[in-house]
């Protein structure tokens, strides 16, 4: 029993010295205390730093040589290679499944198929991409979407503009679980039409939620809701920009010779070591075929009893060997979706000193939240989003860093650039062209190179065209023990879970 008491007494003493020590950390430039109601209340977390979401890897950011790694036999000359560097973030360790998409509608029907059905409807995948004139596809139209057989296989007949809706919906429900996880909110199945968690509402105070617990305000002393600074909720879902999936895919991590002299030993052409498609290590695996593509004319798959890659048409989402970085399928299986507005020769076009070296990306649109007259944001809308609308002239007026608040056409189809696409008469490209990437189980070993490109109508969707999401990385590029991969693990000031 004295043991017992000791023991209590301890931890007591313990925690009184911890709450101390907390207490007396200061500002070093103004000597103030830190989260104290008695010295203003500023706040100052111990942050472990982002936690890494679920089926995210961290790819740590470095320079490369992005564009073309084999001979242009397509004679399109629209990917220059130009040296880049990408920053560190995070990628999908696999394309978006069926089951995942499904999850998706299911929730969008729940929430908003009886008030506006057209909501559901416009989230649904293509599933008549399958259908061709001179091919029995028939089964696939009822059956690859929605039987159990295919549940982890990419989702496919998504357009460009849906998999950006799939990737808003997944924030979303990612950061309404964390709060969940974190004691803040109770579930609340019962949400409906414009009722529904969305991050920004809840930020901006547009929706409460079944609150269990909230924060402590140190300012008032009472409780407050969380806010973005306070590092438990997560940037957002979003497509990968083009550097960010060819940086990814190529998978260079493994290819440093030398951490000093930053020397590259081998040039890749495909996600893997080497100029061919085939497994070349002495080991059981020699000779096998590493991606799911179409190897010549009528044959996608090889000899009965011992097919060349196991699929005729798309493969699951975990097959076949994963990349440096660890991420399945970056060639072959299907193509994937980036963020970028398709351009051919932007990088002949501009300057030297106007190319983007940096994070290069086109598409850009500069928005601003919509406020009443008071700076308060308006009312959010019918399905539960905060309103935003495009920047003004007046408001473009104050930076010099941007000229347009649409900046798809920037120096390459606006009028400054002296280039027409004439879109419809002389090309296919405008605005509203995105680039997709990787290879698919119906193309050639060509278009598996991360070099290659291919633009698509940004409203249209495909049989060989499916999706992975990426997300920003808060902070700087050490990986520490984010290299984990996809282990979720939740750091809370309260508690700390793996899943």
């Amino acid at each position: 029993m004295r043991t017992v008491l000791k023991f209590g007494a301890l931890l007591l003493v313990a925690a009184a010295l911890l709450t101390s020590c907390k207490s007396k950390e200061r500002s070093a430039t103004t000597g103030w205390k830190y989260n104290d109601t008695k010295w203003g209340g500023f706040e100052k977390l111990d942050y472990d730093g982002q936690i890494t979401g679920p089926n995210l890897v961290l790819i740590e950011g470095g320079t490369f040589l992005m564009g073309q790694t084999q001979e242009d036999v397509m004679y399109e000359w629209d990917n220059t290679p130009r040296r880049v560097t990408v920053t560190t973030f995070y990628m999908d360790e696999t394309e978006v499944a069926n089951v995942d998409y499904r999850e998706y509608t299911y929730w969008v029907d729940r929430i908003f198929g009886e008030s506006y059905p057209e909501v559901y409807r416009d989230a649904l995948p293509d599933t008549l991409v399958w259908l061709e004139e001179l091919a029995y596809n028939e089964p696939f139209v009822e059956t690859y979407f929605r039987h159990p057989a295919y549940d982890n296989y990419p989702v496919v007949g998504v357009s460009w503009k849906q998999a950006n809706e799939y990737c808003l919906w997944r924030t979303d429900r990612v950061n309404e679980m964390l709060l969940i996880e974190e004691g803040i909110l109770n579930p609340n199945p019962e949400q409906k039409d414009e009722d529904n968690f969305v991050t920004q509402s809840y930020l901006v105070g547009q929706y409460e939620g079944n609150v269990r617990k909230n924060l402590k305000d140190f300012q008032t002393g009472e409780t407050r809701r969380v806010r973005f600074e306070d590092g438990i909720l997560l940037p957002s879902y979003r497509l990968p920009t083009e550097a960010e999936w060819e940086y990814a895919a190529l998978g260079l991590k493994g290819k440093l010779a030398s951490e000093q002299d930053e020397l590259l030993t081998d040039r890749r052409v495909y996600p893997w070591d080497g100029n061919t498609v085939r497994y070349q290590k002495r080991d059981k695996y020699q000779g096998k075929i590493l991606a799911n593509f179409k190897r010549s004319a009528g044959d996608y798959m090889g000899l009965a009893g011992n097919p060349n890659d196991n699929a005729a048409g798309p493969a699951g989402v975990r097959e076949y060997l994963p990349n440096d970085y660890g991420l399945y399928n970056m060639a072959g299986n299907v193509n994937e979706w980036v963020l970028d507005v398709y351009r051919p020769l932007t990088s002949m076009t501009l300057a030297d000193s106007e190319n983007q070296d940096m994070n290069p990306f086109r598409g850009n649109e500069f928005k601003v939240m919509e406020r009443d007259e008071d700076g308060r944001p308006v009312e959010k809308d019918s399905l539960g989003r905060v309103r935003y609308r495009y920047m003004d002239k007046d408001e473009l007026a104050e930076y010099d860093n941007i000229n347009a608040a649409k900046a798809s056409d920037y120096r390459d189809g606006d009028k400054a650039s002296n280039v027409v696409y004439d879109y419809g008469n002389h090309s296919l490209i405008n605005d509203s062209a995105r680039v997709y990437k990787g290879g698919s189980w119906a193309d050639r070993a060509y278009w598996l190179s991360p070099g290659a490109r291919r633009f698509k109508n940004q409203f249209e969707a495909d049989r060989n065209i499916g999706f992975r999401c990426a997300m920003h990385r808060v902070g700087g590029t050490a990986s520490n023990d984010d290299t984990a991969g996809n282990t979720f693990k939740t750091k809370s000031r309260r508690k700390s879970r793996r899943y």
